[in-house]
């Protein structure tokens, strides 16, 4: 009978349980990072939006007095 060679290659269970829940526990600290980057922008946005807002205010308004727009 042939003797077989039982060299340790791979991985155990336990390594890959570990490399696992390092990944989960990242993937939970940057979805908290983005959660908190996008709700920032949304304030960012709302802002603008505002801005804008008020600014074609005042382009109507000075329309309404000149009668045209001036660039």
């Amino acid at each position: 009978m042939r003797k077989i060679n039982k060299s340790k290659s791979g991985f155990t269970l336990v390594e890959i349980i570990i490399v696992v829940a390092i990944i989960i526990i990242l993937a939970g600290v940057v979805s908290l990072n983005v959660s908190g980057i996008l709700g920032k922008t949304k304030d960012k946005n709302q802002a603008v939006s505002e801005g804008v807002s008020e600014l074609q205010g005042v382009i109507t308004s000075y329309s309404e007095k000149a009668d045209r727009y001036h660039f």
